[in-house]
């Protein structure tokens, strides 16, 4: 491992090196966010249905399903295949929801919603981007645009939505992007009643922290989600870029018969905290570099 202030996870750190070239070079997305793989049980009724480098989540219930993120626009068919092979069909799909507005994560949904006629909820602070297909925030790449898609239903902090007896609560988390939503739902498994959280994105990921233009309040609403974050409790924590929770780890560890390889109630204050300190950390940079004298050069 290395040390960077800390002991961090081998997992911590193939995040950290993914979105740093994801931030740099986002044309050049990693070749892992298009690789397909066979769909997986997380836990009762919850299903892993994304590529191998970017998550999409399929709740279950009686009535239907929920789709949770779409990944990139070109995996499309790609989610859907995976959808139907835990044996959902496409128009089980009732709703679909959206943890933030980035190319990644949302790009499919347009054709998803399309082919399975659910309808398609989203924060407030998001939905222009979703609807213009393009985020809202200054960055130091350039942002890959995404086919636009309509929000039927513009969802609250604190609001429940349902099919069935699947039931998620959102949680705006803002920061990475100003409708940043996580959701929560809860699982019984055996004698258990599970917390699981699906957590929104909380890296920099080249996002602006001093002078941000098109969102001013970019480093409030950061340090405000941390100090949410750090009230809350996850006995399964399950985020957008899978090696952030070594979501692929521990189903490796499913598979070698640890059946509890997802529950992890440590699982989001570290997170939290590893992702509070490298964002204190580009803060203060971008402070000392927004602070510095310009050189003037004479003509």
């Amino acid at each position: 491992m290395a040390r960077h202030g800390r002991l961090r996870s081998a997992a911590s750190i193939a995040a950290l090196v993914s979105w740093s070239a994801a931030a740099c070079l986002w044309a050049a997305q990693p070749p892992e966010w298009t690789q397909p793989i066979k769909p997986f049980r997380i836990a009762p009724g919850i299903y892993y249905v994304g590529t191998r480098g970017l998550a999409a989540y399929l709740i279950t219930s009686g009535d239907g399903a929920v789709l949770l993120d779409g990944t990139l626009k070109e995996n499309a068919a790609l989610i859907e295949r995976n959808i139907e092979a835990v044996g959902v069909t496409l128009p089980k799909v009732k709703l679909i929801l959206s943890d933030h507005a980035h190319s990644d994560h949302v790009g499919a949904i347009a054709q998803i919603k399309r082919d399975t006629g659910a309808q398609f909820d989203a924060s407030a602070e998001d939905t222009l981007a979703l609807e213009r297909g393009r985020p809202r925030s200054d960055t130091n790449y350039v942002p890959t645009p995404f086919p636009s898609v309509k929000v039927d239903n513009v969802i609250r902090d604190g609001q429940s939505v349902s099919v069935g007896d699947a039931v998620l609560t959102a949680h705006l988390t803002p920061g990475h992007t100003a409708g940043c939503t996580s959701w929560t739902t809860t699982v019984r498994e055996a004698s258990r009643v599970l917390n699981v959280l699906f957590l929104c994105s909380i890296t920099v990921a080249g996002n602006v922290l001093v002078g941000n233009r098109a969102y001013p309040a970019i480093t409030a609403d950061y340090e405000k989600t941390f100090a949410k974050l750090a009230t809350m409790k996850a006995d399964i924590v399950l985020t957008s870029h899978p090696e952030i929770a070594d979501v692929m780890g521990r189903q490796s560890r499913v598979e070698a018969g640890d059946r509890n390889a997802f529950i992890d109630p440590a699982a989001l204050p570290r997170i939290v905290a590893e992702s509070k300190e490298d964002f204190e950390q580009a803060l203060a940079k971008a402070q000392h570099q927004a602070s510095a004298p310009r050189k003037h050069h004479g003509g």
